[in-house]
């Protein structure tokens, strides 16, 4: 039934697994296709890295990747139609950083720009230098939940997971609820739950580029919990298509 405002939606996968991507492609639809304002706090990749990303989404080209196939001029050309547009707001930031400052920032992104949509990459880093992480975690995610209803925001956050007994998640280990860090604090918070999972070192690169969505929590109905579909990349394009297959199938 679409995201709703004041929501908190959880990411979570392994290491590598593209789930990065995933929320760059999400941002260049929201930009493109639904004509919003998108706020985007990427603790993990500089500011240059994720424009031409987003770009690159835009156009389906793989602008971050110097022998990929695309021109100078049409990198030029795309920059300035996403600043032309003014939808695309990011922080200057790479790093660790504290919730404090990423709430000033979320505050400032909707009361000065009317922004509705935040994506923060990631959560974990947040609570990196906490000496009780967990307990900070929780804190962190209660006052996020009341930020989102507060401000009228939807906030799409990636988590990273701790290490599951079995199967790796980086080689398509299947992603839980309690496999997120601080999984209780961000299974109350969370209106919904997605798991990441790809097997990076599969032989076969169709299979090696097919990511498994799986939807872990849906507090609204609770309808769409255990569903799951495919996420096919392309290496040419940069773009994910939705596909039936999933890791599981292949």
């Amino acid at each position: 039934y679409g995201r709703r405002k004041g929501e908190l939606y959880a990411f979570g996968a392994g290491v590598g697994v593209g789930k990065t991507d995933v929320f760059t492609q999400q941002i260049a639809y929201d930009i493109d296709t639904l004509g919003k304002k998108v706020g985007v706090i990427y603790l993990e990749q500089n500011v240059v890295e994720t424009g031409q990303r987003v770009i690159g989404k835009l156009d389906e080209r793989l602008y971050h990747v110097p022998d990929a196939d695309w021109t100078r001029a049409e990198y030029v050309e795309s920059i300035n139609k996403l600043e032309a547009k003014d939808q695309l707001y990011m922080m200057e930031h790479f790093g660790t950083m504290d919730w404090k400052t990423i709430k000033s920032i979320i505050k400032f992104f909707n009361k000065a720009y009317d922004i509705e949509h935040i994506y923060l990459d990631h959560l974990t880093a947040l609570s990196a230098n906490e000496l009780d992480e967990r307990r900070a975690l929780d804190g962190i995610m209660a006052d996020m939940a009341s930020l989102a209803q507060e401000l009228g925001v939807i906030i799409h956050f990636i988590s990273h997971l701790t290490t599951p007994d079995g199967k790796p998640h980086e080689e398509g280990g299947r992603v839980m609820e309690k496999h997120f860090t601080g999984s209780r604090a961000i299974a109350r918070w969370s209106h919904y739950m997605f798991g990441l999972e790809r097997n990076k070192q599969h032989a076969d690169l169709i299979k090696r580029q097919t990511t498994t969505v799986r939807v872990l929590k849906d507090r609204f109905t609770g309808r769409a919990t255990g569903m799951k579909f495919g996420l096919l990349y392309d290496q040419v394009t940069g773009m994910l298509s939705e596909t039936l297959l999933t890791g599981d199938d292949l």
